[in-house]
């Protein structure tokens, strides 16, 4: 601009020169020289006049280019602010995870110790159950021992009457010829008969106490009786509260699931698509809640077969410790796999 206003004002003083030579009639020559020159200034201002415009475009694409970057800072910027808000969220719901995770693993640790004392108890029981098996042993040994004393004291007593059958038929031979021994054979007879009772007294007494002992070896196998009972109802009831506990998880775990995945629009999408009602298609969801009822009959009546075969087990006759063990066993392994299933769900609800 400064270029045209100076070339503008050497224009205007070559004009007002040209017109006061033209007055003052001077030769041609100098004329053509302003001429000339006037040519050359009025081009020289004609492409200054050319370079403005393409300068004065310039600045407008500039200015638009300055405008577009302004409006991509101010997006960059409301861009950064919902970022910035998104991480202060993250940042939080990243606190509320790590406090969730320490609750869940504190958690976990108790059920740990509790499994590991539970696991304490039952070895405790099994050692309780070899001794108490090892004393029924010994007891067995004890009445195998009564039972061939007895015996033998059968044995000694059906000797002894034979032997005074024997002696009673001498005695009624030797009556004849013997009168003047009757009375010595009344002394033996009374001997005798005295020895009997003693050695019917000693019977009767050792067969009180063979009763005694097997009296105690009865109210031993009792008490065995009531502690398998007790343990196989504890344990029943343990599995029970355990499946009770994973059922509760997986209904977590479901609802968390529905809420992610359903929402009423898709609820009412569903109801449009199948043409009934949103009861219905609720309905339709809940199925599984039957099937759930089905399966906890089921495992409730297998439960019941189970307790019914420890009766029968601890009702069949001798041996049976084998097959009790392996009942046991099989129940422990159950609960095994249901704590190992409620643990994986409850880190996967976490």
């Amino acid at each position: 601009q400064q270029e045209k206003e100076d070339l503008q004002g050497k224009l205007k003083l070559r004009e007002h020169l040209s017109q006061t030579a033209g007055k003052s009639e001077a030769t041609p020559a100098p004329s053509k020289n302003i001429d000339l020159e006037m040519k050359q200034l009025q081009s020289k201002l004609k492409n200054s006049n050319n370079e403005i415009t393409k300068q004065s475009t310039t600045i407008k694409s500039l200015k638009n280019e300055v405008q577009q970057k302004e409006e991509q800072i101010r997006e960059l910027q409301a861009k950064i602010s919902r970022l910035e808000r998104d991480l202060n969220m993250k940042r939080h719901l990243i606190e509320d995870l790590r406090s969730r995770l320490k609750a869940y693993q504190e958690n976990e640790k108790a059920c740990t110790e509790t499994l590991d004392s539970l696991e304490r108890k039952l070895k405790s029981l099994n050692e309780d159950c070899s001794y108490k098996k090892a004393s029924i042993d010994s007891l067995k040994q004890r009445l195998n021992v009564a039972t061939k004393e007895k015996s033998h004291y059968e044995q000694m007593y059906h000797k002894t009457k034979d032997e005074l059958e024997k002696k009673d038929v001498k005695l009624s031979n030797l009556e004849s010829k013997m009168t003047e021994t009757e009375h010595v054979m009344t002394e033996l007879e009374t001997a005798a008969s005295q020895q009997l009772h003693g050695l019917a007294k000693q019977s009767g007494q050792a067969l009180e106490t063979i009763q005694k002992k097997l009296l105690l070896a009865n109210d031993r196998v009792e008490e065995f009786m009531t502690f398998v009972k007790a343990l196989s109802t504890e344990l029943q009831h343990s599995i029970q509260e355990l499946r009770i506990k994973i059922k509760q998880a997986k209904k977590k775990e479901e609802a968390r699931a529905h809420k992610k995945g359903l929402s009423q629009e898709s609820i009412l999408l569903a109801a449009s698509i199948l043409n009934v009602s949103t009861t219905d298609v609720e309905e339709i969801l809940e199925v599984e809640d039957d099937e759930e009822t089905a399966k906890t009959k089921m495992e409730s009546e297998k439960d019941k077969e189970w307790l019914h075969k420890i009766q029968k087990l601890l009702e069949a006759q001798f041996p049976f410790a084998t097959y009790l063990m392996d009942a046991v066993l099989e129940k422990l392994n159950e609960k095994k796999k249901l704590v190992e299933e409620y643990s994986s769900l409850m880190k996967r609800i976490a």
